[in-house]
């Protein structure tokens, strides 16, 4: 089990004294101390023309982490393909490996949100199509070769890009679903996959279910087994105690759950009973995360500022995770 961070920039503007350029900066502050202390990768979001996330364009935020940082994998979870240009995405994301020496993660998707698709006046009904072709393009493009492309919705003529990403062939490409019974197709692909236990799945049974079906299809179709990996997004808050942990989260997590766009609606208590939270002390954060493990899942992406969390309560739990959660996975 690696352990990476993870943030949906959920930004309450009309709820909190906290201006976008805040957020970013704390942002900042948080990828520089997981580096400090040993975390695999941060990864942030990409939504648009909502509260629900504050990064609409990760490539930005991206390229400044890169600069505060030296080691720590920098990753968009995910870049919506169907919603640029594919080309401008690759140039854009090549950049960021350059400019973080060959650290950007590539979390890919065709986006799910109904408002979006409207805001760009994109049928939702045409996302994957669109996002196929745009990972195709996409994938070639960081080739450095000259090519063409003829699709549906995509053409590419005779066309080669002047900035490469520095990782070989290519730096690596997940692809996320909200359904963890649809992690299957993604497996045939041969390509990892993403999920958020939350919001994919009512129960860790059904989101174990979905990574060894994932990982059945993955090594039938001629993937190797070690690189089928499964990171997975969970909300965490680690205090020195549980009762701690609970008092400190329970107001953000509601107003998170109040506030999100997708899953089914369920209170603080369901959600920790259920194991798809981690909320607790160390001890607690551990039991969480060995079930995932067992499960198949192999990246812990903690969502750890979710619903306007304070930034030293981010920070804090950062800090206990590190010194006190890692140790029982190495």
């Amino acid at each position: 089990m690696k352990f990476g961070l993870f943030s949906v920039v959920d930004h309450y503007p009309r709820e909190l004294p906290r201006t976008s350029g805040q957020f970013y900066e704390e942002l900042l502050e948080q990828v520089q101390a997981a580096e400090e202390w040993g975390f695999d990768s941060f990864w942030v979001a990409e939504h648009h023309f909502h509260e629900y996330g504050g990064i609409p364009a990760p490539p930005i935020w991206l390229a400044a982490a890169a600069q505060r940082t030296k080691r720590i994998r920098l990753g968009s979870a995910v870049v919506v393909l169907p919603f640029d240009n594919p080309l401008r995405a690759a140039e854009d994301y090549a950049m960021v490996d350059v400019l973080s020496g060959g650290r950007l993660n590539l979390g890919s998707g065709s986006g799910y949100l109904k408002h979006e698709f409207d805001g760009f006046g994109i049928p939702i009904e045409e996302k994957r199509e669109r996002f196929d072709e745009g990972l195709q393009i996409l994938l070639k493009a960081w080739t450095g070769e000259r090519f063409s492309y003829e699709g549906k919705h995509h053409r590419v003529k005779d066309v080669q890009l002047n900035v490469l990403p520095v990782q070989k062939p290519h730096p690596p490409v997940w692809i996320a679903t909200l359904r963890a019974d649809g992690a299957p197709r993604i497996g045939a692909r041969r390509f990892p996959v993403m999920l958020i236990p939350y919001a994919s799945a009512e129960t860790r049974a059904e989101s174990a279910a979905g990574a060894r079906a994932y990982k059945g299809a993955f090594v039938k179709a001629g993937g190797r087994p070690a690189d089928a990996t499964v990171p997975f997004g969970l909300h965490c808050h680690c205090a020195e105690t549980t009762a701690q942990a609970r008092a400190e989260a329970r107001e953000h997590m509601d107003r998170y759950v109040r506030t999100r766009l997708y899953a089914v609606q369920r209170p603080f208590e369901t959600l920790v009973e259920q194991n798809v939270v981690a909320i607790g002390d160390p001890r607690e954060i551990i039991r969480v995360a060995r079930l995932y493990e067992e499960a198949g899942l192999t990246h812990f992406l903690a969502i750890s500022n979710f619903g306007g969390l304070e930034h030293k309560r981010v920070m804090r739990s950062m800090e206990l995770m590190a010194k006190h959660v890692f140790p029982a996975f190495t």
